[in-house]
């Protein structure tokens, strides 16, 4: 086939892919590194380190680096990706369906880049229906092996990956200057901060005498398998904001089961315990949601506690840095074990002395807004121009 003249043979998946079998029953005495699928083609990830006495599954499925893995769960949501060096030897459950080139013919990473292509998530969205408008099916193999690929020589495939490689690291650049922007807002946010709440000469009372409940949530993985309940997680909470656009999605039997301790309500503040710790939000009661298992809730004392007081203390650094940070826990995952959270020590001046410290931090708070909606507009941009490179560099595998 010339170039310019025919189009590439559209080759099923079948023919140039096969599955992966390293089935290993688990050992209860060893240790196993499980991985995870990010969405919208973010890649395998390590998500956590268990021992075998620690897992349901009777047996795990090894990858080695090259491998080309999919999430049964959220393939719909675009999370395939390729085993990095750095995760060769690690584990997943048969959840994640893992396939390899039988012949060398489809370059792993070409595969990566076409599986982010909006007309393929849309056919695997329409395969992952299930039997009524709010579930969804797991994304099966038959329907994966199925599907039809422009398939020119393996040169050319790594010619379309060099190019969409290079167009990464240019949006990546991007990304970090709108980041430096945003981390010098944050620097002057904490200056304000530390200004308002370091007072050495203050009374000061135990966080949990100035909550009404401080509640630690379920330490469970939510099962994201409905449409109907916003599921708060870590990366969800920002400072001061809750996105519940980026939450995953959880059905009612879920949502009852993880807020039996108690349903977030207005007032209340979101904080995030394990990760980025620290980040926090005060509820605004707009969506009924549950938390995931690495953030939990405060319930301020109404009475004598301004909510938006307290979340701006939280967020300084006479709270966050001297007392929560210093006692951080862990060191695969660090996080802040509940019953020191509770021992902070927090100033709580009359009502009306919050009132005006909060309106004089609302103020300010709105420059950060400002370089939050910077950030977004940049990574909406790039996500643009990104997009707008695959149609064209996979247009032009076509149209050869």
């Amino acid at each position: 086939m010339g170039r310019g003249v025919n189009r590439w043979p559209a080759v099923k998946l079948a023919h140039v892919l096969e599955p992966a079998q390293r089935p290993e029953v688990v050992d209860a005495t060893r240790e196993y590194r499980l991985l995870g699928v990010r969405l919208e083609s973010r890649g395998p990830f390590l998500r956590e380190i268990k021992t075998g006495a620690e897992t349901s599954a009777k047996t795990l499925f090894r990858v080695r680096a090259g491998d080309f893995i999919y999430s049964r769960l959220f393939a719909w949501r675009g999370a395939f990706g390729v085993i990095p060096p750095q995760l060769d030897g690690c584990y997943v459950s048969n959840e994640f369906p893992i396939f390899v080139s039988h012949d060398g013919g489809v370059d792993p990473q070409y595969l990566n880049y076409w599986f982010r292509l909006p007309a393929i998530l849309e056919r695997i969205a329409a395969d992952c229906t299930g039997s009524t408008p709010l579930t969804r099916n797991r994304y099966k193999e038959h329907f994966f092996l199925e599907l039809e690929i422009p398939l020119p020589p393996i040169e050319e495939q790594r010619q379309v990956v060099e190019k969409l490689d290079q167009l990464a690291v240019k949006t990546q650049r991007i990304g970090r200057l709108s980041s430096i922007i945003a981390g010098e807002a944050v620097a002057l946010w904490r200056v304000e901060l530390e200004c308002r709440f370091a007072e050495p000469s203050a009374a000061r009372v135990r966080l949990e005498d100035a909550c009404e409940a401080v509640i630690d949530n379920l330490h469970t993985t939510p099962r994201y398998t409905g449409d109907d309940f916003a599921c708060v997680r870590s990366q969800d909470v920002g400072w001061g904001s809750i996105n519940y656009g980026t939450a995953l999605r959880t059905d009612e039997t879920e949502f009852l089961q993880r807020t039996r301790r108690a349903e977030p309500r207005a007032g209340d503040i979101v904080y995030v315990r394990e990760g980025d710790i620290g980040r926090c939000a005060v509820v605004d009661g707009s969506h009924r949601f549950s938390l995931g298992q690495r953030v939990m809730m405060l319930r301020p004392d109404a009475d004598t506690v301004n909510s938006d007081y307290l979340m701006f203390q939280l967020m300084s650094p006479a709270v966050l840095d001297e007392q929560v940070l210093a006692s951080q826990m862990g060191t695969t995952s660090r996080h802040i074990n509940v019953k020191v959270l509770r021992s902070v020590m927090v100033v709580i001046p009359p009502l009306h002395r919050q009132m005006k410290v909060v309106a004089s931090l609302r103020r300010l708070a709105g420059l950060q807004a400002v370089s939050d909606r910077l950030r977004s507009h940049v990574r909406m941009e790039t996500d643009v121009l990104s997009a707008s490179a695959l149609s064209t560099g996979f247009g032009e595998v076509e149209r050869r």
